[in-house]
């Protein structure tokens, strides 16, 4: 077999790079969800992630692998982030990216994202971003309603898909029914006058999801594990069962993102709904040398042409360098060994491989 080895990969769930050099703590940080620096006398480089990174990123920048986390550091330096980032993502050779666009920060645009990588890169709309940018102009419910609804129109015209960060701030146990628009309007009285403040109300949330899945794009949904702004229990994605069954006759598609430790629900709800997708992203990069045993998880009940890959890569080349290659060796060793033992055709293993690198998401997001 030749396809698991190197598969064509399109990362449909990633985030801009930070556009500055960085110290070994700022650097560190984007290693962890954790929102705090790593405890006196450790080091967020002592991880899956962090070991990864060691083993896979130094030799994009002339470094032997496994090198101190210093060296490597100090090459990076030398060089600067956005050469380190040329060389890195580049070595990562990912043939498009989907960018979530939604995250705070000094992030690159997919536009620049696109000139570094020489990849293409697309937009894929954070729903709650977008409603607050659009609440610090305004605190009339109806201009608002107007303005979100011409927005998510535009943007179903030029973007790849949406985006719902609702786990993070309620929690996926939402009532699966479009809100009236009376109800609306006075969720929006309460929450417009502090300009774009944090949209947490379940309400909005609601409309929010129900306005992006009536344009029938691709929807995706922060299920599973994440920072310490999520509460771990309210992201698991078996609490969207009755919504996935309402908003069925839209036809838009659902894309359950990362999953993990909820990942072996995710491929259910992918394997019952026709319109439900799971994703492999930031698992396979946090789980590193354990990997494979994660995406054989996966595989376990949703259908291989339901599963995409992505690095859900943020702040740092690294990532997506560890996310595509940390898959390329899981799904080498897992399907290719499937052949290996005649239990799969390699021709099979092959396709499949294919389907889930990059196939399934070029069917979906066209």
């Amino acid at each position: 077999m030749s396809t698991p080895a190197r598969p064509l990969l399109l990362d449909h769930h990633c985030h801009g790079l930070v556009r500055r050099d960085l110290s070994r703590a700022d650097f560190e940080a984007y290693l962890t969800e954790s929102a705090d620096p790593a405890p006196p006398g450790t080091s967020f480089f002592d991880t899956q992630l962090g070991f990864a990174v060691r083993r896979l990123c130094p030799p994009a920048l002339g470094l032997d692998p496994h090198c101190p986390p210093d060296a490597y550091l100090e090459a990076r330096s030398r060089i600067g982030w956005q050469e380190a980032a040329r060389r890195l993502l580049r070595a990562a050779d990912i043939s498009e990216y989907l960018v979530d666009t939604g995250l705070p920060g000094d992030l690159t645009p997919p536009g620049e994202l696109s000139a570094l990588a020489g990849s293409p890169a697309r937009e894929i709309v954070r729903l709650e971003h977008l409603a607050e940018s659009l609440a610090r102009a305004t605190t009339d419910p109806d201009a608002f309603l107007e303005a979100f609804a011409e927005s998510v129109r535009q943007a179903a015209r030029t973007a790849a898909g949406f985006k719902s960060v609702a786990a993070y701030r309620h929690g996926l146990a939402l009532p699966p029914e479009p809100p009236g628009r009376q109800a609306v309007r006075e969720a929006l009285a309460r929450w417009l006058p502090a300009r774009g403040a944090r949209l947490t109300d379940p309400v909005l949330l609601r409309h929010l999801l129900w306005s992006a899945a009536r344009t029938g794009r691709p929807l995706q949904l922060h299920t599973g594990f994440g920072d310490p702004d999520l509460r771990l229990h309210r992201a698991d994605p078996l609490l969207l069962t009755e919504f996935i069954e309402a908003v069925r006759p839209t036809r838009c598609t659902l894309v359950l993102l990362h999953c993990y430790p909820y990942h072996r629900q995710a491929g259910y709800l992918a394997q019952v709904h026709p319109h439900v997708y799971a994703d492999v992203g930031l698992t396979l990069g946090h789980t590193g040398a354990r990997a494979a045993a994660v995406l054989a998880e996966f595989l376990e009940l949703a259908p291989f042409g339901k599963l995409l890959f992505s690095t859900d890569a943020y702040g740092l080349p690294e990532l997506y360098v560890a996310g595509a290659r940390l898959f390329r060796e899981a799904v080498a060793e897992v399907v290719g060994g499937w052949a290996a033992r005649d239990l799969w055709s390699a021709a099979d293993a092959d396709r499949v491989t294919d389907l889930i690198g990059a196939g399934n998401a070029r069917r979906i997001y066209g």
